[in-house]
């Protein structure tokens, strides 16, 4: 029966594998024709696909930890307990995650107690589990901190892969906050060692990648220790162990760059992310993102920010708050570029000074804002279709200054250009743009800023007739419109548009001096405005396969 489940999982994957990357070569899968040639998968299909089409969306695959691909648990070793193994007397499991199930052990030799830790599946592990397996070991035996947990021996007993560390007697962080928030002042005593064990471990060269309540031990004088480094990473090279794209860790404490996969680049800020989400949840209670799935989760830390922990918990301080949300920010440069700047700010706290979370300087500020935000990939979404409207707004302008050369004052005349071209070209947009897969909350957003100047484009013309005007005598306000748009998208997207929200700007002031060519102008610099982002994006679309 096992072996049945294992080839039942293996075949869907591999055919969910198979609709995304016809997805990405831009060849449009056809869900319904799979479903009908596979009709065992057709029910898990339908589930599976639009998570699969989110997590693509938002820049890779999202995969479950101890999960196989139709959501049933991974195959495990169940053994007995208490039992010999090798120089082991195994006693209890103490737990399980993705990759490794850990023991409380009596190592024999030594007369002590220990912790072993083995990979699941034992025999049958696949070659990448493996490989990270064996990273963990090698990882974390090159780290010598008290605050985190040390590696004594790794090994292999009857084709069993393991490796022994020490025993910690006590809890989880995250058991400890199931009864709740924590004290401010007990949380940042507490977080402050595990900060300085982290920095520890990036000046070594070492990322841990899925820092977590569960994955912090706390023993019984309430100090610290970290463990689980099976997602750690050199910083200075590629081990390889982690397919391309892929998005690793657990998703309430992953930092946006994680999100993205191999869009995101990862560092010494990532893991300083993930130590504000787990401050988060020592003050509120609860980590900053979590949502009823993973996709779900991974969507909130890439377009939302969190709620001010002193919204969930009043007790929560002020000074503790700005640390966390720094370390929560988006962009990895507004966070504390290292773990020792977090120590440093949970030691100025405690002591009573000033931390530095409540500065920020307006050259800072200034400095940040032609920045691309965590959204910005979805634009890549957006770059063909942007490069089309660019055409289409550039003709119903030409439409529009030809009628205005030929002395055409019909009012309606006018109208029906604008209303009946973008009438007819936003749902042809709308429907383009979701062929290309799930529509996100932020691209919801931006489309509803860009419809209501829409709107207001064409309102323009009743305006006019209201106030008795000739027809085309409020036309410089497009421009006014459309800088508007191109605003609110640098504030969302991308910095760089305030470059073209400026140009648009200034484009209503010409087009006010010379209004016999007003709509021309603007058709220029709009289409130009589209055009040249939606080149940009859609080479990075095809760069990225």
């Amino acid at each position: 029966m096992a072996t049945t489940t294992h080839d039942h999982d293996e075949r869907l994957a591999k055919l969910l594998n198979e609709l995304a990357e016809a997805q990405r070569a831009g060849d449009g899968p056809d869900l319904e024709k799979a479903s009908r040639e596979h009709t065992e998968f057709a029910a898990e299909l339908r589930e599976l696909w639009g998570a699969v089409m989110v997590a693509d969306a938002v820049g890779s695959h999202a995969t479950l930890p101890a999960t196989t691909p139709s959501g049933r648990p991974a195959p495990t070793a169940v053994l007995e307990l208490p039992r010999q193994f090798g120089d082991y007397e195994l006693l209890e499991e103490l737990g399980r995650g993705g990759m490794g199930v850990v023991y409380r052990a009596r190592q024999n030799s030594l007369d002590r107690m220990v912790a072993v830790k083995m990979i699941l599946r034992g025999a049958t592990a696949l070659a990448d589990d493996l490989a990270r397996f064996r990273a963990e070991a090698e990882a974390a035996a090159r780290l010598d901190h008290p605050n985190i947990v040390p590696v004594y021996e790794v090994g292999e007993t009857d084709g069993q892969p393991y490796f022994s560390m020490k025993y910690v007697s006590g809890t989880t962080l995250a058991r400890r906050l199931a009864d709740g928030p924590m004290p401010p002042r007990e949380a940042a005593a507490m977080l402050l060692p595990v900060a300085k064990a982290i920095d520890f471990a990036h000046r070594q060269k070492l990322l841990h990648r899925d820092l977590k309540p569960s994955n912090i031990l706390i023993d019984e004088n309430g100090q610290p220790h970290i463990t689980d480094f099976g997602l750690a990473k050199r910083i200075t090279e590629d081990t390889g162990l982690t397919h391309t794209g892929a998005i690793i860790g657990t998703p309430s404490y992953m930092a946006p760059e994680q999100v993205v996969g191999n869009r995101g680049e990862m560092g010494p800020a990532s893991d300083v992310y993930s130590l504000g989400a787990v401050l988060y949840q020592m003050l509120t209670g609860r980590p900053p993102f979590q949502a009823a799935s993973a996709v779900d989760t991974l969507l909130l830390v890439l377009e939302q920010d969190p709620a001010p922990p002193r919204l969930l918990n009043a007790k929560a301080d002020r000074d503790l708050e700005m640390i966390t949300l720094k370390c929560l920010q988006k962009p990895p440069d507004l966070r504390y570029a290292t773990a020792e700047g977090l120590a440093q700010d949970l030691s100025a706290y405690l002591s009573g000074n000033p931390v530095s979370a409540r500065s920020g300087g307006f050259m800072q500020v200034i400095s940040r804002l032609m920045r691309q935000t965590q959204n910005a990939p979805i634009l890549e979404n957006w770059g063909l279709l942007w490069m089309w409207h660019s055409v289409v707004l550039f003709g119903l302008c030409l439409a529009t200054n030809w009628l205005s050369w030929s002395h055409v004052e019909n009012r309606l005349l006018y109208l029906s250009v604008w209303a009946g071209g973008l009438a007819i070209w936003a749902p042809i947009f709308w429907w383009l743009r979701r062929r290309a897969g799930p529509v996100t909350f932020v691209e919801r957003q931006i489309a509803h800023v860009w419809g209501a100047a829409v709107i207001a484009s064409i309102l323009l013309f009743g305006v006019e007739y209201l106030l008795k005007m000739p027809v085309l005598k409020l036309s410089p306000v497009l421009g006014l419109l459309a800088g508007m748009v191109f605003f609110i998208k640098a504030a969302i997207l991308d910095g760089a548009f305030y470059v073209q929200a400026t140009a648009l700007f200034l484009t209503a002031g010409v087009m006010a001096i010379w209004p016999q060519f007003s709509h021309t102008i603007f058709g220029l610099v709009s289409a130009a405005c589209f055009f040249l982002p939606g080149w940009r994006y859609y080479r990075q679309r095809m760069d990225a396969g």
